[in-house]
């Protein structure tokens, strides 16, 4: 069953971590500090929705990266029960979808929990003071569809927000996978069911 995104409100400023990245290596938000814009993205390796853009979401993310894009991608899934989100499966994910950007994993849920994500992929775009800009979809394209994904949405939003505008609303939710939270980790929250 897809579950949409709980919609934090504009302006919110991004929740603090400091987390393990599938290299091994550790990646705080304050790493980003320079960027004019922070995509945090909460993603998953098995999930039909993220594979579905994930080859999109690696070339637009390096696109935008050279105009200040700066982007870190959060697994949160429960790997015990799903294990093909677990460190070396994600570390496949990044190769066959050409992801330059640090892929750490929240293994405690906290994170999750703090951004309030609620599906993969879960987009939050924050400004350059780490406040929400967007969050919603990457573009149309979906699992049973066939438009192209090429995240003509979140470009259209970047823009945006690297021209110091809003973004403006109704923002379309991103739609996937429920995040897999382990039992007791489930967040409050009115996440809407499709």
């Amino acid at each position: 069953m897809a579950l949409a995104s709980f919609m934090v409100p504009i302006g919110t400023p991004a929740p603090e971590f400091t987390l393990p990245a599938v290299d091994g290596s550790k990646v705080s938000l304050d790493g980003f500090a320079g960027a004019p814009a922070l995509l945090v993205v909460f993603l998953s390796n098995h999930c039909p929705y993220v594979r579905r853009i994930e080859r999109s979401l690696g070339a637009v993310t390096s696109e935008l990266r050279a105009r200040g894009l700066a982007t870190v991608g959060i697994s949160s899934n429960d790997m015990v029960s799903y294990p093909e989100d677990d460190a070396p499966h994600l570390r496949e994910q990044m190769r066959r979808a050409d992801f330059a950007f640090p892929y750490v994993i929240d293994d405690a849920q906290e994170i999750a929990r703090a951004y309030r994500a609620a599906c993969t992929p879960d987009l939050f775009l924050y400004d350059a003071d780490r406040r929400l800009a967007y969050r919603g979809e990457f573009d149309a394209a979906r699992p049973r569809n066939e438009v192209r994904s090429d995240g003509a949405t979140l470009r259209a939003a970047f823009d945006l927000v690297l021209a110091g505008r809003p973004v403006p609303e109704p923002h379309t939710p991103s739609i996937g996978c429920s995040i897999k939270w382990k039992p007791g980790n489930e967040p409050g929250g009115s996440g809407l069911l499709i």
